[in-house]
């Protein structure tokens, strides 16, 4: 059964537009990674005060962030978009806690 997640970030409130200007374009290296690593179905939605919101589904979520994070390009893709966080100590991929879910109507 594929596993659910979803997590939070924090978007800096004066760098929402060049946030969302860098997803227009994900390298495609990096959408075949992620694709690769087992992840599906991966939303982001950005709330106007920054507030991040994604979500995703992948057979083991530790798994698939593992295979990401052995890539070269998940860290290049990391470190461009570092600056755009509030209050990381790194990657933002380190800070993804997954939400535990309450509810779901399948």
């Amino acid at each position: 059964m594929a596993e659910r997640v979803c997590f939070t970030l924090q978007v800096r409130a004066d760098r929402l537009e060049e946030y969302r200007a860098r997803h227009e374009d994900v390298w495609p290296e990096m959408r075949k990674a992620l694709s690769e690593a087992g992840w599906r179905n991966y939303s982001l939605f950005l709330r106007p005060d920054g507030l991040l919101i994604g979500y995703l589904e992948c057979e083991d979520f530790a798994a698939a962030k593992a295979a990401m994070d052995a890539t070269e390009v998940n860290d290049r893709w990391q470190t461009y978009m570092a600056d755009l966080f509030v209050g990381l100590d790194g990657h933002a991929d380190a800070s993804m806690q997954p939400l535990p879910e309450v509810f779901h109507l399948p």
